[in-house]
């Protein structure tokens, strides 16, 4: 099983979009997670872990063979919904395949993920899909969907995905 983690908090959200549309590419392999539509606890480091939903993220971390992130990109960073997700789950993303779905105004943001994935290397030596998706407002129509380039690099984004954790499994 994969999972897709939108981590956006806008209905809206072009991350959330590219997200969706991954998700689609693993026809039924995968599971999918929006942390808009999940009321999970701000990390206090001490009661936020006894609260269910905590043990349930863990879980669906735990089982999935990959995991793609999509997040927006803020500040030069990923959102705090995001942050505070790994903050909850921690040791369960231990030696996951990890891949990466950002947003961004402008193209100067792209290395923003860098930062997050040094994190998940270092913290619990994530597998770091060496491709990764960075849209910014170019790579979307006038009618708000996007454009061919990027749905081709997400399809590759998957497709790697799916190749990396069958040769790791």
């Amino acid at each position: 099983m994969h999972l897709v983690i939108s981590s956006s908090l806008n209905r809206s959200s072009k991350s959330r979009m590219m997200a969706k549309y991954a998700y689609d590419l693993y026809c039924k392999e995968a599971k999918y997670l929006d942390l808009k539509d999940i009321e999970f606890p701000i990390c206090d480091g001490d009661k936020c872990y006894d609260d269910p939903i905590v043990d349930q993220l863990k879980q669906s971390i735990s089982s999935a063979n990959s995991i793609l992130i999509a997040s927006p990109i803020y500040n030069y960073d990923f959102n705090a919904a995001l942050k505070n997700l790994i903050e909850l789950t921690g040791r369960s993303w231990t030696e996951k395949l990890v891949g990466f779905i950002s947003s961004a105004g402008a193209l100067s943001s792209y290395m923003s993920p860098m930062s997050f994935i040094n994190s998940l290397m270092l913290d619990f030596r994530c597998l770091i899909i060496p491709r990764f998706v960075y849209a910014d407002k170019t790579c979307f129509l006038e009618n708000g969907q996007m454009n061919d380039e990027i749905k081709k690099r997400l399809e590759q984004l998957v497709d790697t995905s799916i190749t990396l954790s069958k040769a790791l499994s």
